[in-house]
């Protein structure tokens, strides 16, 4: 499990604008600006944070779980090698990440200010391929 983890660290960490930093719980958060894109345990755990919509298609298709705690937020938990695969819940971050990104980047323009990452997000968003479901409420 330890080199799963160690490989989504070093992936997620790599992301434009992404700022690695120890969870208050353990393991290795991720923030996009302001906003968690998501933190993953130890001990296999991935807490993904996602708009609730989105969080609602992505459970509905199977892709990943509700939060093992706060099942009613926009949350989800995906334990790797449970869930699914490494990569599984790599395009799991990347989702939020750029879901993330889109919100940081209209925030930072509606400001007057620099986005943290100049990600042309819809360009992104189409190479994850996205179910037509889940594309309608990215």
């Amino acid at each position: 499990m330890t080199n799963e983890i160690d490989r989504i660290v070093a992936e997620v960490s790599s992301w434009d604008g992404i700022e690695a930093k120890a969870h208050r719980f353990g393991g290795t958060e991720f923030r996009l600006g302001p906003r968690e894109v998501g933190h993953v345990h130890e001990w296999g755990i991935l807490d993904i944070a996602f708009p609730r919509r989105v969080r609602d298609q992505l459970v509905d298709e199977g892709k990943t779980g509700a939060h093992h705690i706060y099942p009613e937020s926009g949350w989800t938990t995906f334990r790797v090698g449970e869930t699914g695969t490494l990569d599984d819940a790599l395009w799991l971050l990347r989702l939020s990440y750029l879901s993330h990104a889109k919100i940081v980047q209209k925030s930072a323009k509606n400001a007057g200010k620099a986005a943290p990452t100049s990600l042309d997000v819809e360009s992104e968003l189409a190479n994850l391929e996205p179910s037509e479901e889940l594309r309608a409420v990215l």
